[in-house]
C-alpha cells in the first residue's frame, strides 16, 4: 500500500467521521427527516449529472438496480434516518461509536448466517470491539446517556449491516457514480412521506452554523467521501480499503470533542482505541482469504504488486 493510498484512506475516514458532528449541528436546529430528504435530493441533483458527464448512463443491470434499491432503502432511508433522529438525543460521538461497530457485526453475521470461518485474530477483534463499546457506553450511562437514542442508533446500524451483507460482491460497476446518485434519490423518496407526516410545521432555527453544517454534509461526506472511497477501492481493492474503518471511532470521538465540546474522558479514549484495534484485527484477518479467492494466486500477486 503506497503513501498516496494511505493519505486517501485517512482522508476518507476523517471526512466520513466528521459527518456525525455536522449532522448533530443540523438535527438540533432543524427537523431531521426533512433535512435528510433535502440532503439526499441535493446530493442526487449533483451526482446524477456528474455521472452523465463522466459517460455513465441509466441503463443498469438487474444486480445494479438491486444495489440501488437495497442501499437507497437500508443505508440511506433506514440507517441514516434512524441515526439522524437519534442524534437529537445522543451526541455525535455516541452515534459514531455505534456506527463503527458495523464491520464487527458484518463479520459476526457472516459467521452465523453464512458459516464463514473466523480466524483467531478476527475472534479476538470481535471480543475487543464489544469490550471497547461496553466500556464507553457504561461510563456514559453514568452521565445521563439517553437509551432511546442508543436504541435508534443500533436499529440503524443493523439495517446498514444487512444491506452490506446482501450486496456483497456488487462492486466494480462502471456506473458507480450513477448508482450513488440514484441511491440518494431513492432515499429522498422513501423518507418524503414520513418527513411530511411527522415533521410538518416544525420550526427551523436558521443560523450561519446550520447553513454551513448542511452545505458541508452534502458536499464533503455526501459526495466527497463517496468519491474518495471509490478512488481508494480502485487503487488498493475493497478489502484493503475497508481496513481504514478502524479510524472511524477515533476520528468520530475526537472531532465531536473539538467541534461540539462533547465528553472526551479517559474511558472514551481507551474505549475508542480498543474498538479501533478490534475493527483493524477483523479487517486484517480477511486479507489473505480475499487475496486467495479473488483470482488465481499469480494474477492476484501481480495485481497487488502493481498497485503498491
Amino acid at each position: 500500500m503506497d503513501f498516496r493510498a494511505i493519505l486517501m484512506g485517512f482522508g476518507f475516514a476523517a471526512v466520513w467521521a466528521s459527518a456525525f458532528s455536522s449532522t448533530r449541528m443540523i438535527v438540533t436546529a432543524a427537523p431531521p427527516l426533512t433535512a435528510l430528504v433535502i440532503r439526499f435530493a441535493l446530493s442526487a441533483a449533483v451526482a446524477i449529472p456528474l455521472a452523465c458527464a463522466m459517460g455513465q448512463n441509466w441503463r443498469l443491470s438487474r444486480g445494479e438496480w438491486r444495489t440501488v434499491i437495497l442501499f437507497g432503502l437500508c443505508q440511506n432511508a433506514l440507517y441514516l434516518g434512524f441515526s439522524w433522529v437519534a442524534m437529537q438525543y445522543v451526541g455525535a460521538s455516541v452515534s459514531a461509536i455505534i456506527a463503527s461497530m458495523m464491520p464487527l457485526v458484518v463479520a459476526f453475521l457472516g459467521w452465523l448466517l453464512y458459516a464463514e470461518r473466523l480466524r483467531p485474530v478476527a475472534v479476538a477483534g470481535l471480543v475487543a470491539g464489544v469490550a471497547g463499546v461496553t466500556l464507553i457506553m457504561g461510563v456514559r450511562l453514568q452521565h445521563g446517556l439517553d437509551l432511546g437514542g442508543v436504541v435508534l442508533c443500533l436499529i440503524g446500524m443493523v439495517a446498514l449491516t444487512f444491506a452490506t451483507l446482501a450486496a456483497r460482491g456488487a462492486g466494480g460497476s462502471r456506473n458507480m457514480m450513477m448508482i450513488v446518485g440514484l441511491q440518494m434519490a431513492v432515499g429522498a423518496v422513501a423518507l418524503l412521506v414520513p418527513a411530511l407526516a411527522m415533521e410538518w410545521g416544525r420550526p427551523v432555527e436558521w443560523s450561519p452554523r446550520l447553513l454551513w453544517a448542511f452545505a458541508y454534509t452534502v458536499i464533503a461526506p455526501g459526495i466527497g467521501a463517496t468519491w474518495l472511497w471509490f478512488l481508494l477501492v480502485n487503487r488498493i481493492g475493497a478489502v484493503r480499503a475497508a481496513t481504514f474503518h478502524f479510524l472511524s471511532p477515533i476520528f468520530g470521538v475526537g472531532i465531536a470533542a473539538a467541534l461540539l465540546g462533547e465528553r472526551f474522558g479517559l474511558a472514551d479514549v481507551i474505549g475508542a482505541l480498543i474498538v479501533a484495534a478490534g475493527i483493524l484485527a477483523v479487517q486484517m484477518a480477511k486479507l489473505p482469504a480475499a487475496a486467495a479467492t479473488a483470482r488465481p494466486p499469480r494474477a492476484a500477486a501481480g495485481a497487488i504488486e502493481g498497485r503498491d
